[in-house]
């Protein structure tokens, strides 16, 4: 796939999540409202069914690829911190004492 598309290279963030998730459930509301309504109207089940499908595909579009929309707040990652375990010796640590319950 494109690499615009590369979820490795750019990942979403957390509030990029939180808007897709939001936009996802939105969509899937929209049209079920309004597939019960039409379908209502025009008193066929169908229509409900295939309009709720046409909003969850157009929601898997908008929400599942990558968008850069949800990729504006990049975690920001601590540096790596040496803890200096290598000049510790294994038997340096004191045992673990179990207590019986």
């Amino acid at each position: 796939m494109c690499e615009v598309f590369d979820p490795h290279i750019f990942p979403q963030d957390y509030k990029g999540q939180k808007l897709a998730e939001q936009i996802f459930q939105g969509i899937i509301l929209v049209s079920a409202v309004i597939g019960f309504i039409y379908g209502y109207i025009t008193e066929q089940f169908g229509w409900t069914v295939y309009i709720v499908m046409a909003g969850f595909a157009l929601s898997c579009l908008l929400t599942l690829p990558p968008w850069p929309m949800y990729r504006r707040n990049p975690l920001k990652w601590l540096p790596v911190q040496d803890l200096g375990t290598e000049d510790k010796k294994p038997g340096d640590r004191k045992p673990k004492r179990h207590t019986k319950s």
